[in-house]
């Protein structure tokens, strides 16, 4: 670290502690950089064996980590979430990072202090998924959705009243960049957000690659079903599901009496690595903020199969591209779009070797990120925003 960044006074808000997803390995770089940092969270229920990346730092937290019933139920709390992060003392630091999905960057700063917000998404459910949210969440009629609306419009006011506080806002990709501009009416910064490309290799022998893979949670918004209905339609070609969830049983349904398609469930982190690296393609049709997935199918040496929206376009390189191919994206969520995108890849895919995809996924690699933000923050302190 050099010495203008080891000598500055650094806090990183984050929204809540509860897991390690890819919010909080966004947090754990950023204390890979800055290591004389001070952690805040409007809640801290982080199990003891998912804390390594605090490195055992004490996590300043908010009233709302005391409520009642707040550790299983927190996000009720969520009315009361900006009042939580307006009351974080930051006056004593130079420099402060929030982690945003949806309030981190509600925190107060003086004009002498500099705020830089990584954002991961505006709040999705208060903004242009409010409808889905309230559909999903049966609240569309009744005085209980009712209350829910007016609450997210309230969040809504506050959330562009708050974004005047950030001095720079950085996305996670070109999408995010434009949620961000069409709410708040800011431009961003792109920084991919760090995928642990170390651990995402290539095989050490000779890949099989006889079978496309589709990997995550069964929910609907992934769109798994989707990706073997397409394969129902293609019985010369093999596919491996991974992964169980609410829709589990719709995905078992489609997939009776289809030979080529195989149901692995829930497999433990190391077969997954493998099956990526065996993998003739990864296939993926959901639309994702950038979609960490699929940059650690291609660091497994592996081209991808996705649909086009969404962070995806941030990370394959399609036909034509001067660095070389390493996938196919289709542009509509039908099986139909992905037949002809699988079919499209048969004709490529000698083109997108393992290398080629294996040299795009370390434009995501955690030391990038790292350097990205290094030299942001340099900028921002030396020479202002």
């Amino acid at each position: 670290m050099d010495q203008l960044n080891a000598d500055l006074k650094v806090a990183i808000v984050h929204e809540w502690l509860e897991s390690y997803a890819g919010s909080e390995r966004v947090v754990g770089e950023l204390l890979n950089v800055f290591p004389q940092a001070k952690v805040f969270s409007v809640v801290d229920f982080l199990s003891e064996k998912e804390r390594a990346f605090l490195g055992g730092r004490k996590v300043t937290t908010s009233f709302i980590q005391k409520l009642p019933f707040a550790r299983k139920h927190f996000r009720n709390y969520i009315g009361l979430m900006p009042i939580a992060i307006e009351q974080f003392d930051l006056s004593g630091f130079d420099l402060i990072f929030s982690s945003n999905h949806a309030v981190a960057k509600g925190i107060i700063t003086g004009p002498d202090q500099y705020h830089i917000s990584y954002v991961h998404s505006p709040m999705r459910y208060a903004w242009d998924m409010q409808a889905a949210y309230l559909r999903q969440s049966g609240l569309e009629k009744g005085a209980k959705g009712l209350f829910v609306r007016w609450l997210l419009h309230r969040l809504r006011n506050w959330d562009v009243r708050s974004a005047a506080g950030v001095d720079v806002f950085v996305a996670n990709s070109c999408y995010i960049a434009r949620r961000i501009k069409k709410v708040y009416r800011r431009d961003a910064l792109v920084i991919h957000p760090p995928v642990d490309t170390d651990e995402f290799v290539p095989p050490t022998t000779a890949a099989s690659r006889d079978a496309y893979l589709v990997a995550g949670r069964q929910v609907p918004y992934k769109r798994v079903d989707l990706v073997v209905e397409a394969f129902r339609r293609l019985p010369n070609q093999k596919l491996i599901v991974v992964g169980d969830g609410p829709e589990n049983e719709k995905i078992r349904a489609l997939a009776a009496g289809a030979p080529n398609i195989v149901l692995r469930g829930k497999v433990p982190h190391a077969e997954l690595i493998s099956l990526m690296q065996n993998a003739r393609a990864f296939v993926f049709a959901s639309e994702e903020d950038f979609g960490i997935t699929l940059v650690e199918a291609q660091a497994c040496g592996t081209p991808l199969v996705c649909f086009g929206k969404g962070g995806a376009a941030d990370i394959v390189r399609e036909e034509g591209d001067p660095e070389g191919e390493t996938g196919i994206l289709f542009q509509e969520q039908t099986p139909e779009a992905i037949i002809d995108a699988v079919n499209r890849f048969e004709t490529l895919r000698g083109n997108m070797t393992s290398e080629r995809c294996r040299q795009n996924a370390l434009r995501f690699s955690r030391p990038a990120f790292r350097e990205h933000i290094r030299k942001l923050a340099d900028h921002v302190m030396a020479e202002g925003c």
